[in-house]
């Protein structure tokens, strides 16, 4: 009976809705992370009366014919890239993107990765690194004795140095935008890749061309609703109960069926 295997594929869709809620819900806190969200498309029919097919040999037609459909099943997990909110940490090397756009890191194979997650701190040679101790591209070192750090919004970095009257310019941070910014590869610890899907990455300067500007002090929240992933849990759950109540009764009607032969 073919309402086994669809109620199956029905529970398995369901069950792969609530990993990715899970996942949704377990990185509310996390800096800069995207909301993710499942895409479900029918699989296959099988057509036993074709829809315009003849049904008589004066030449009428079948208006609609007959499909049997054979579930659903997973088609892409897509990521919301909209902007979460921001949130004031006044620490100085903290800073988040207003708009579109990702920071460049070199990961040590040389690869370069991009993210949004704009926590970063001062490595031992007194370069900008993230947390992980991955370098900040384009590199910017910040002197042992400088006293304070200054970002504006175009992304310029500066320092005030003991025994000179003004900030001494440390350098131009740049950021990358994608034409599908949803494209790009989540490889873990914040970060993501370039792929045929997302576009070649453009550089730009913040606040220039449709880049998004820099905001010192502030780290980008996840963009996840709370509220919104709980009441897809629950409705994934009544789902999955539902596809599991068919395959009950399919098996009830099976057991009938073979009692009266």
């Amino acid at each position: 009976m073919r309402s086994l295997d669809i109620a199956a594929t029905g529970m398995q869709a369901q069950q792969l809705y609530v990993d990715v809620t899970s996942q949704n819900l377990a990185n509310i806190n996390t800096t800069a992370y995207k909301l993710q969200r499942p895409e479900f498309e029918d699989l296959l029919y099988q057509n036993q009366r074709a829809a315009g097919s003849n049904s008589s040999d004066n030449g009428t037609l079948v208006p609609t014919g007959i499909q049997i459909g054979l579930g659903v099943r997973l088609a892409a997990i897509d990521r919301n890239t909209s902007q979460g909110t921001l949130t004031q940490t006044s620490a100085p090397l903290d800073v988040s993107i207003q708009g579109r756009g990702f920071f460049q890191i070199t990961l040590p194979s040389g690869q370069v990765a991009y993210t949004r997650a704009g926590g970063f701190q001062i490595a031992q040679d007194g370069s900008i690194v993230t947390n992980d101790g991955f370098q900040v591209t384009p590199t910017i070192t910040i002197p042992q004795n400088a006293t304070s750090i200054s970002i504006d919004q175009s992304g310029e970095v500066s320092a005030t140095i003991p025994a000179q009257t003004t900030p001494q310019i440390l350098g131009q941070m740049q950021t990358v935008n994608f034409i599908n910014e949803a494209g790009l590869q989540a490889t873990g610890n914040n970060l993501f890749t370039e792929t045929a899907a997302s576009g070649a990455p453009v550089i730009g300067t913040p606040g220039i061309d449709g880049f998004g500007t820099i905001l010192q002090g502030f780290l980008e929240s996840s963009n996840v609703n709370p509220v919104t992933e709980l009441t897809n849990l629950i409705k994934a759950q009544r789902v999955y109960e539902m596809n599991s109540k068919v395959i009950t009764k399919t098996d009830q009607m099976l057991q009938s069926l073979n009692q009266s032969v």
